[in-house]
C-alpha cells in the first residue's frame, strides 16, 4: 500500500532545496549586474561566493534526494486525475531532479574554467563552501589552453543562464499546479508535502503512462534547454582571439624570470642584476648571528580587492640573520617564506593565493629574500637592499627600516611597496589592478636575541 505522505527525509530535503533554489535566482540576477559596477563589485563577490556554496550544497542535497527517492515509494496521485496530468507531474519531477543536478555543474565548470564572461578576461577564482573547506576545479579544466577555457565559460555560463530561466517556468508550473490541487480540485495532494494539511485518501492513477517515457521527456527537455543555452553563447567564443593569450598580459615592464628556481638551473641567460650602493658590495660575513622569536615577529601585507581593503600574513617562515650596526659591510640575512602560508581571512582568497598564476605553491612553495647590502641612514634607521625571489621571478627591492636593541633584543620594523605584477603574479587574470590592487604594501617585523 502506497504511503500518504513522503517521509519526512523526502519532506526536508525537499523544503531545504526549495529554498535553496529559490534565493539563488534572485542572487545570481543582482550580483551579474553588480559586479560590473566598481561601488558595488566587493559585496558582489562576497555574494558570488556565496552562490557558489549554496549551488554545491543544492548539488549535494540533490544527490541525496535522488537516492532517497530510488529507495523509497512517494504517495500514489489522486486516482481521479486525468492521464495527462499523471504524465506531466510525473515529468516536471524528472525535469527539476535534472535542473537540480545540471545547474550547479555547469556552474562548476564555469568556475573551473577560470573565466570571467562578464569582463571578457581570465579570472581565476578558488571555490570554497561557506568558508568551511576549498572545493577543487573540475579535473583537467585547468590545463587546458586558454582559449578553450574561454569557450567553455562562454558555452558554460550560457547554458546555466538558460537553465535558470527554464527553472524559474517550472516553479511557476510546479506551484500553479499545487494550488489547483488543494483549492480546485481538493484532492489533498499538497498534503503530500505539506505536513499540517490534511492528506487525500489513497488511490493510484488508473493506466500510468511509463517512468522510462516520463524520465526519456524530461532528461529531453533539460537537453534542449542546455543547447539552448551552449547556442546562445557561440557568438563570443570565438578560440582564434589572439588577445586571450596569457602571454599578451604581461607588462613590458616585467623583469625577466630567474636563471635559477627551485626546480634547478633554467636555460638562457640569467637577467642582469640590478646596481646597488657602492657599501652594498658583498663581503664577508663578520656580523654576530641572531635568533628570532617567531611569536614576537611577522610578516604582513595589505591591499584592495574589488575597492575593499584586505589584510594578511604569512604564518610560515623563517631567516638566518648577522647584523651589526658597526660592522654593516659584514651583515648578512636571508629570509624565507612558505608561500601556502599565506592568510587573509577569507577562504576563498588563500585558495586562490595557492593558485598557478599567485604564489602557484606548487610548484614553488617558498619565497626568498636575500639581502645584497646594507646603508645607514641616520639615527636608528637603515636600509637593506637585496633580491626578492617569487616563483622563477627576482627583483631587486630596497627596504628602509628601523632598528633597536635593548639587553640583548633587537627589534627590526621595515615597510615597502611591490608591485605584484612585476613579480608575475595574477598577471593573466588582472594585470592592470581592475580587481586586485598592483601595489602591495609589506610590513615587516622582527624580534631576535643574540644568538650565543
Amino acid at each position: 500500500m502506497a504511503a500518504r505522505r513522503y517521509s519526512a527525509v523526502a519532506i526536508a530535503l525537499h523544503w531545504g532545496i526549495a529554498v535553496c533554489i529559490l534565493s539563488m535566482i534572485p542572487m545570481g540576477l543582482w550580483m551579474t549586474a553588480a559586479i560590473e559596477q566598481p561601488e558595488s563589485q566587493a559585496l558582489a563577490y562576497r555574494v558570488f561566493q556565496i552562490h557558489k556554496s549554496i549551488g554545491f550544497l543544492i548539488l549535494a542535497l540533490t544527490v541525496v534526494r535522488i537516492v532517497w527517492r530510488l529507495t523509497h515509494r512517494p504517495p500514489a496521485l489522486p486516482g481521479g486525475m486525468k492521464r495527462w496530468e499523471a504524465f506531466a507531474a510525473n515529468t516536471t519531477h524528472v525535469a527539476f531532479y535534472a535542473l537540480m543536478l545540471a545547474l550547479p555543474l555547469t556552474g562548476w565548470l564555469y568556475v573551473s574554467a577560470g573565466w570571467a564572461v562578464a569582463q571578457d578576461r581570465a579570472l581565476e577564482v578558488a571555490t570554497s563552501w561557506f568558508g568551511l573547506f576549498p572545493i577543487p576545479h573540475l579535473p583537467g579544466v585547468g590545463e587546458l589552453a586558454a582559449s578553450v577555457k574561454r569557450t567553455l565559460a562562454f558555452q558554460a555560463v550560457g547554458a546555466h543562464a538558460a537553465m535558470a530561466w527554464g527553472a524559474v517556468v517550472l516553479i511557476a508550473l510546479h506551484v500553479g499546479a499545487a494550488l489547483k490541487h488543494q483549492f480546485v480540485d481538493r484532492d489533498g495532494v499538497l498534503a503530500h508535502m505539506v505536513p499540517f494539511l490534511k492528506a487525500g485518501h489513497e488511490a493510484a492513477v488508473s493506466a500510468p503512462s511509463s517512468p522510462w517515457v516520463e524520465r526519456g521527456v524530461g532528461v529531453a527537455l533539460i537537453a534542449v534547454v542546455a543547447m539552448a543555452g551552449a547556442v546562445a553563447a557561440r557568438p563570443y567564443a570565438r578560440p582564434e582571439l589572439e588577445a586571450i593569450r596569457p602571454e599578451a598580459s604581461v607588462p613590458a615592464s616585467t623583469p625577466a624570470p630567474e636563471a635559477e628556481s627551485e626546480a634547478g638551473p633554467a636555460p638562457g641567460p640569467a637577467p642582469e642584476p640590478e646596481p646597488v650602493a657602492a657599501d652594498a658590495t658583498p663581503q664577508p660575513v663578520k656580523a654576530g648571528a641572531w635568533t628570532i622569536d617567531p611569536a614576537a615577529s611577522s610578516i604582513a601585507f595589505a591591499g584592495t580587492q574589488s575597492g575593499a581593503a584586505f589584510k594578511g600574513r604569512f604564518e610560515q617562515w623563517e631567516g638566518q640573520i648577522r647584523f651589526d650596526p658597526e660592522d654593516l659591510a659584514g651583515s648578512k640575512a636571508v629570509i624565507t617564506v612558505q608561500t601556502a602560508s599565506a592568510r587573509t581571512g577569507d577562504a576563498t582568497q588563500e585558495g586562490s593565493l595557492k593558485g598557478v598564476e599567485w604564489f602557484d605553491t606548487g610548484q614553488y612553495p617558498t619565497a626568498r629574500f636575500e639581502t645584497t647590502g646594507f646603508r645607514a641612514l641616520g639615527g636608528n634607521r637603515y636600509q637593506a637592499t637585496g633580491r626578492l625571489r617569487i616563483k622563477a621571478t627576482s627583483l631587486a627591492v630596497v627596504l628602509p627600516f628601523t632598528y633597536r636593541e635593548s639587553a640583548g633584543v633587537a627589534t627590526v620594523e621595515g615597510r615597502l611597496e611591490l608591485d605584484r605584477t612585476a613579480l608575475n603574479l595574477g598577471l593573466e587574470s588582472d594585470a592592470t589592478g581592475d580587481w586586485v590592487s598592483k601595489m602591495i604594501g609589506v610590513q615587516i617585523k622582527v624580534s631576535a636575541r643574540r644568538a650565543g
